[in-house]
């Protein structure tokens, strides 16, 4: 007897249904809105267009709005070195603008990510810490008082060599050892997973750093970010991929719609940096909300055509 033979789409199709079925959702069907706080580490972005890009690839009936408040060189702390950018300005402070974000956005999760500029730069002090620890303690409870959920982020790990600011990296070891100290928050830790394998890359190649300035991550250090917070979200498969092409392989072309998620995320990002407001100067300006949102629409009917079966 002959089998009938499965048009190919649709095998393809099964296999999407049937893999996103072992894989527990990120998010709760109530959740519609995610909001990402941090500083320049969220502001450039490559970890949350990489959870972005994973969720609509993965789930796309669940449909959730991203954003993303990043601004680069803030704390929670509300502490400034002196001198900061060469005397142009101090470190913008969350506390002067976290009510116009919360007001506009009506997140229903919230991701922060702070620490990496909150003890600036110099060694451990216990007011610095102090400080940074009152900053988080308000940040939580604002949040939760407005009925939104928060999850904290360890900050990602400060290389010394090519940073310069020598016992730093002990500062953000203490940092991200007291948020995971908070028992009753919900936090995941990027920080250590992102220093051991910056460690155990530097056995093979003494050169290598997630951070070539010692800060800021480059895309493969965004990606363990994002890995981290994928796995805590009940990803136990994320792990296995070397990147987010690669977590991206049912799709028919990941670089493609990778590209129209970033596309997306860098134009609403800055559109929501001008609708909520902030001092920082030097910053990209972005279009009105509206404007951004009208030319968004049409990105999202080009990600849903790549997701069509």
């Amino acid at each position: 007897m002959r089998l009938k033979k499965t048009p190919l789409p649709w095998i393809c199709l099964l296999f999407i249904c049937s893999w996103s079925s072992l894989q527990a959702q990120l998010f709760d069907d109530s959740v519609k809105r995610v909001l990402f706080l941090g500083n320049s580490i969220t502001y450039a972005a490559g970890y949350v267009q990489a959870i972005e890009a994973y969720h609509k690839a993965h789930f796309p009936q669940h449909k959730i709005e991203f954003i993303n408040a990043g601004l680069p060189s803030e704390t929670v702390s509300g502490l400034s070195e002196e001198g900061h950018a060469d005397g142009r300005f101090p470190r913008p402070d969350l506390h002067e603008r976290l009510d116009r974000v919360l007001l506009q956005t009506q997140p229903d999760i919230v991701f922060a990510s702070y620490g990496m500029n909150d003890g600036i730069y110099l060694p451990l002090d216990s007011l610095r810490f102090q400080k940074f620890k009152d900053g988080i303690t308000w940040l939580h409870a604002q949040i939760e008082d407005r009925g939104s959920k928060i999850i904290h982020l360890t900050p990602a790990p400060y290389d010394e060599l090519l940073g310069k600011k020598l016992g730093y990296s002990q500062v953000l070891d203490r940092y991200s050892d007291w948020l995971i100290q908070q028992k009753n928050w919900e936090v995941i830790d990027v920080h250590f997973p992102m220093k051991q394998y910056q460690s155990n890359q530097q056995k093979i190649d003494p050169n290598f750093a997630l951070a070539k300035d010692g800060v800021h991550p480059g895309e493969l250090g965004h990606w363990l970010m994002a890995q981290q917070i994928l796995f805590h979200l009940g990803q136990k498969n994320i792990l296995q991929s070397n990147s987010i092409l690669q977590a991206l392989s049912n799709l028919k072309d990941p670089q493609a719609f990778y590209q129209l998620i970033v596309q997306r995320h860098n134009l609403m990002k800055d559109a929501w940096l001008v609708s909520t407001g902030h001092r920082r100067p030097e910053m990209k300006k972005g279009l009105p909300l509206m404007e951004a949102l009208q030319l968004s629409l049409a990105i999202d009917k080009q990600i849903d055509a790549m997701l069509a079966p």
